[in-house]
């Protein structure tokens, strides 16, 4: 399913060019499960010219989390759930960030500076806010008060060296509400697969500055959801996106058959 031409702000976003920012997938299934991928897009408006980086630039981590959209949509076929896809660059507008903090529009990202978002004033930064980020919220509250959804996770990838440092870890998970019930889910990754290197709350964790879906749309439901990220040298071979989809789906049923967790 994709957004009513309605829903984009036309000054910003050239209708028959760009994109609308949502995909939902599966839309047709009923499961208690929800997948998002914040950051899966590479797409920037016509009318940004690229934010005036390289080819090169806009393809690193900075842009997007690499391997995550063509991982979460082998999620959504295996685990057959719905799943909401936003197709625009995080270097646009994060849609995992809160608008108008730092975060949402970020001017420099791991060392690199974007031209293209320096000295934005408010009208174009809520142009980019109401052609991309509100789209995307709409879609997920919408889905959220589904009452049939038990469980939602965010699917993200992270580069193995951000800011000069190594990050070992294969796979992290991020949570801090005890209803997310994060650390039954760390525990059984572990016990599935103890050659992996497994991360509780690395190479990030929750914050509400620095998230918006786990804050606004899991936690406030009270359900069972974590942050997945995949350290994104695993995604980026036809070969390592099965190995992960394959490990991942069987992770996430495993976690959906322990139905006698208690909710809070």
């Amino acid at each position: 399913m994709t957004m009513p031409e309605a829903a984009v702000t036309s000054d910003f976003l050239t209708p028959g060019v760009d994109p609308n920012p949502v995909d939902l997938v599966n839309s047709y299934v009923n499961s208690e499960l929800l997948l998002v991928c914040e950051h899966a897009g590479l797409l920037i408006p016509k009318s940004l010219k690229n934010l005036g980086l390289s080819e090169y630039e806009r393809g690193l981590h900075i842009a997007c989390d690499i391997g995550t959209d063509a991982l979460s949509r082998a999620l959504a076929q295996r685990l057959q759930c719905r799943l909401i896809v936003q197709r625009y660059s995080r270097l646009v507008i994060d849609c995992n960030r809160p608008t108008g903090t730092s975060g949402s529009i970020p001017q420099v990202s791991d060392g690199i500076a974007i031209p293209g978002n320096a000295d934005l004033s408010q009208h174009q930064r809520l142009l980019r806010e109401n052609a991309i980020f509100e789209p995307y919220a709409q879609v997920c509250h919408t889905q959220m008060r589904n009452k049939n959804i038990t469980i939602a996770v965010s699917i993200h990838s992270f580069t193995p060296r951000m800011n000069g440092k190594s990050r070992p870890w294969d796979i992290g998970f991020l949570f801090r509400h005890p209803c997310s019930q994060g650390q039954r889910l760390v525990a059984l990754c572990r016990s599935l697969w103890p050659e992996l290197v497994v991360g509780e709350n690395v190479p990030y964790c929750i914050e509400d500055s620095g998230d918006w879906f786990i804050p606004i749309c899991a936690e406030s439901r009270g359900i069972r959801h974590c942050l997945i990220e995949i350290r994104n040298d695993h995604l980026r071979s036809a070969d390592g996106l099965n190995l992960w989809a394959n490990r991942l789906s069987h992770l996430i049923l495993k976690f959906m058959e322990q139905t006698d967790v208690p909710q809070s």
